[in-house]
């Protein structure tokens, strides 16, 4: 095989509102949890069964991590492309090393595209910003301007 090919593509909603955090560097951090579901329904029974996936999303790049901070909340369906990430850490009471495997998305082959199409709060002013400001509702990034703000 030529090459190789790491890429995530979801589509859920979030189980939680954002956790921004900075980091010891001084950029910011976000991390989400991401539900994915799918259901069915029982050969045997008939009864309609669910099953959901949690995923964690780390996201590095400042002018997204500032719409996330601003736009997303609990209950938001998005879709995400990024890259599966496996780290290492040290359980501080058992001091055992702890693996986690997260998607992330850093540099030009990750993107967000918000879904609900609009701000599920009670503010219209809030909502009509949302649409101006987020043409198509959708940010990507690319490897040109991995430090930029965007400009809004």
């Amino acid at each position: 095989m030529a090459g190789s090919l790491n890429k995530v593509q979801l589509i859920g909603r979030l189980g939680a509102d954002p956790e921004i955090k900075q980091m010891v560097n001084g950029k910011s951090i976000a991390r989400l949890s991401i539900a994915t579901s799918q259901s069915w329904k029982d050969k045997s029974t008939g009864e309609r069964k669910e099953k959901t996936e949690w995923h964690r999303v780390v996201i590095f790049n400042e002018g997204l991590i500032n719409v996330i901070q601003q736009y997303l909340k609990k209950g938001a369906n998005v879709y995400l492309e990024g890259q599966l990430a496996t780290r290492k850490w040290r359980d501080e009471k058992s001091g055992q090393d702890k693996y986690s495997t997260e998607i992330v998305l850093q540099g030009y082959n990750s993107s967000l595209t918000m879904l609900d199409g609009k701000n599920k709060s009670n503010n219209s002013n809030e909502t009509s910003q949302t649409k101006s400001a987020l043409p198509n509702d959708e940010i990507s990034q690319d490897n040109s301007d991995l430090d930029d703000e965007i400009p809004f």
